[in-house]
């Protein structure tokens, strides 16, 4: 059974739809769904106590086994709910870090994982009750020693700090990659958008990476680098990221800081929108604010209307020349999407033709040093090239120009 409480802070309807996606993702079949208006949260059982005793009748008749609320509870009201309904009882936070917990794969992905689960579970502790109020037995343990309680706080404290050193590591380790990178004067492209708007399929299209695409939400937890050359000659190295989604966890957001902060590292970014999908403005919002809140200000962001083969009216839906349309599955739009990425790019590096005198042949080691030589002819007057080349050599080579 899913349950929202309409408290007028978001659209419930849509936000219980979301709901019965990340449930079917982790495993779950949706057979009710209670949605209560009030003016706030009850804070006993967030929702009414004559609305919870109908579920509690709902429960024994359909034969269900959980119940899945749309909002954060405390661990008193899972506690107060499930003697009610006598029904396992969680919210959507402890949905998502499930999924979480099913999709990582690597090291880092579980450990961050595990990091916010353990965030999350602090907290709510003390509310779970007596069965973690009793004092330790035996010898040397009598009189008033250490409860069941402080003992597991204390562990979860002690995992929590042994998980993050262990985090910082490998987050020190992406930093001295993205450094050296920089030095190399590499060019990064992160793509960032919603959960299931199509972010792997795109990397799939461009670069046959091969990683796991689903019609799932969170399909992709781990970071993904592949590189591609553009259009002007110049290579880029596309970055896919988590995906988002709204009201995400602080405990995950957290966690994920260093998974996310690619993009807030980036040249440019690649903020890909499900076209397809009716709340593809409220996904876009959430995307952005998040953007913000990394500290992405300031970086180029091309926007990408994905899935247009499934959407009849796509000619009429936007005429802002920032944004372009694809379908990354059938891969129409794909040119148009790289060219926007080649013009939201600092200009770094130029493709030119070049007849470069003889006596200046020391030009050419640099210009293939520093960029690119594609082609090379030697004529009666010079060496005739076709070359991506770099800013700073502009002006030594912009009289040999064709």
């Amino acid at each position: 059974m899913l349950c929202a409480v309409d408290v007028g802070e978001y659209d419930a309807e849509r936000s219980l739809d979301e709901l019965a996606e990340l449930a079917d993702t982790a495993g779950a079949d949706t057979i009710l769904r209670v949605i209560q208006k009030r003016p706030s949260y009850e804070p006993a059982t967030c929702i009414g106590s004559g609305r919870l005793l109908e579920m509690a009748e709902l429960c024994k008749s359909e034969n269900i086994d959980q119940i899945i609320f749309d909002c954060e509870l405390t661990a008193t009201q899972i506690r107060n709910i499930e003697d009610v309904c006598d029904v396992h009882t969680i919210d959507r936070t402890m949905l998502i870090l499930d999924i979480f917990a099913q999709r990582a794969t690597t090291h880092e992905g579980r450990l961050q994982v595990e990091i916010a689960q353990h965030r999350y579970r602090l907290p709510r502790l003390a509310g779970m009750g007596l069965k973690l109020s009793r004092l330790g037995g035996g010898i040397g343990t009598r009189g008033p020693g250490e409860t069941k309680l402080e003992t597991d706080k204390r562990h979860i404290r002690t995992r929590i700090s042994s998980l993050s050193a262990e985090l910082k590591e490998i987050e020190k380790r992406r930093g001295l990659h993205r450094e050296r990178r920089k030095k190399d004067g590499v060019l990064v492209c992160a793509i960032v958008g919603y959960t299931n708007v199509g972010k792997s399929t795109l990397l799939n299209t461009l670069t046959n990476a091969g990683i796991l695409a689903e019609n799932k939400l969170f399909a992709t937890l781990e970071t993904t680098s592949r590189s591609i050359e553009l259009p002007d000659g110049r290579s880029v190295m596309l970055v896919d990221t988590v995906g988002l989604i709204s009201r995400l966890p602080h405990h995950l957001v957290e966690a994920f800081k260093s998974t996310l902060e690619e993009a807030a590292n980036a040249d440019v970014i690649l903020h890909i929108c499900d076209a397809s999908s009716d709340d593809c403005e409220q996904q876009a919002k959430v995307t952005l604010e998040l953007l913000k809140e990394l500290g992405c200000e300031g970086i180029p962001v091309v926007t990408v209307l994905n899935k247009c083969d499934l959407v009849p009216y796509i000619d009429e839906l936007t005429a802002d020349e920032n944004v372009v349309k694809i379908s990354a599955k059938h891969g129409d739009g794909i040119p148009a999407m790289l060219d926007a990425i080649v013009k939201a790019l600092p200009q770094s590096a130029k493709k030119m033709k070049l007849l470069i005198p003889f006596s200046e042949g020391g030009l050419i080691n640099d210009i293939r040093r520093d960029g690119k030589i594609f082609s090379e002819e030697y004529t009666a007057d010079g060496t005739l090239i076709d070359a991506l080349v770099d800013i700073k050599l502009f002006s030594k080579i912009e009289q040999y120009k064709i």
